[in-house]
């Protein structure tokens, strides 16, 4: 099987903990690249989390963002195909998380709005260790029901509680009475999305757009955001550190996260 197009999630699988790419994986992924491969950016991150990584990659690609909430173009600066909240099932998802231990970020136009410091503690972090022009816009709002009247687009909640019964409990009362998407993207960490959106829909969308098929790709991932498109790609690979019940349905599991499967995965099936 020739393969065309590369898909990668980024935290998790082509990011190492530390939020770096392994040499390795760029190398594989230029050389990809040079001979015509189309290599694509598919994560649960908003657009302007990325910065670095896609500017690494060096790719001219749309990125697909929000676990397929919605598809960027970086050379234009411009949202593509979307599928956002709406303010009504917005203020619903609120109405179960406000009150909660649940921390929750709001991802909306151009912007990761937060209301408590604490819950974007290692974002910032990560933020103030960029380039200026790469750090993602963060921003503080008194309250996310003001800002809901003030935005275009909401893209998704971002979720988090250490307590994850309490996790559980909610986004599946959200998932059942709001009828929004909530998909697990790290053990302690559920996003909230529009229902139908995913990366595998967002991706086929792209690459049929592009006169190819879901054949035509190979997919890498660790999570349950990810099998929307492991599951339907032509191969689709899962990192050695990824969810057991991930592994399990993948065509192919590879090292984990700080080794260089990717790159071993590309230069054995891809080059």
């Amino acid at each position: 099987m020739s393969y065309r197009v590369i898909a990668l999630d980024l935290d998790g699988t082509l990011l190492d903990p530390q939020k770096r790419i392994l040499p390795e994986s760029l190398s594989a992924l230029n050389e990809a690249r040079q001979s015509g491969i189309k290599v694509l950016i598919v994560t649960g991150r908003h657009h302007v989390a990325i910065h670095p990584f896609y500017q690494a990659l060096q790719l001219d690609t749309p990125a697909i963002c929000c676990n397929g909430a919605y598809s960027y173009d970086y050379p234009e600066k411009k949202v593509l195909a979307s599928n956002p909240l709406s303010a009504q099932e917005t203020i619903q998802a609120l109405s179960y998380l406000q009150g909660t231990e649940i921390e929750h970020l709001m991802y909306v136009d151009d912007a990761i709005l937060y209301q408590f410091p604490h819950t974007v503690a290692r974002t910032l972090a990560w933020s103030d260790s960029l380039p200026e022009h790469q750090r993602p816009n963060l921003q503080q709002a008194s309250s996310f029901q003001d800002a809901i009247q003030n935005v275009n687009f909401i893209w998704k909640f971002a979720t988090n509680s250490s307590n994850l019964v309490k996790l559980r409990e909610i986004s599946e009362q959200i998932a059942e009475n709001v009828g929004l998407e909530c998909e697990w993207s790290w053990f302690d960490q559920v996003d909230i999305a529009k229902k139908g959106n995913s990366k595998g829909m967002r991706l086929q969308q792209w690459v049929e757009s592009q006169g190819m098929s879901m054949k035509d790709v190979v997919a890498f991932g660790d999570n349950y955001n990810d099998l929307s498109m492991l599951e339907t790609a032509g191969l689709g690979v899962a990192m050695g550190n990824g969810v057991d019940a991930v592994k399990e349905r993948a065509d192919l599991v590879t090292q984990d996260n700080t080794q260089p499967g990717i790159a071993e995965v590309i230069r054995k099936y891809v080059l």
